[in-house]
């Protein structure tokens, strides 16, 4: 895995998840990924999901694993209560905003 994958895997679900905002409606929060010692934060807000440079704001939660296991994660191949039960998902901040991601993640194609 490169940072460019990452990188435009990263831009694929923002993507996604703009061309169909219904699954995170009512949703504030700002996920940062930390994959693979790669960074990306992700704010899910008032129906649209966007990309921020790290310094934008503070993630409300933060999730770290391998590009591998989070291609599974997205892919609904990875549950994500098992990954961080087995240490292949790292948690940090609020638990609930990363069980509602799995739920939003769920309703995506995100076969990427």
């Amino acid at each position: 895995m490169t940072a460019r994958t990452l990188d435009v895997t990263m831009q694929k679900i923002e993507k996604e998840i703009n061309d169909n905002p219904d699954p995170i409606s009512g949703m504030d929060t700002v996920y940062k990924f930390e994959i693979d010692g790669e960074v990306f934060h992700m704010r899910l807000k008032d129906q649209k999901a966007e990309l921020l440079s790290e310094s934008d704001k503070q993630a409300d939660c933060t999730l770290k694993m391998s590009y591998d296991n989070f291609q599974k994660f997205l892919n609904g191949k990875l549950n994500g209560m098992t990954a961080f039960m087995t240490g292949k998902l790292k948690i940090d901040g609020d638990m609930t905003k990363a069980l509602k991601l799995e739920s939003v993640v769920k309703k995506y194609d995100l076969n990427i």
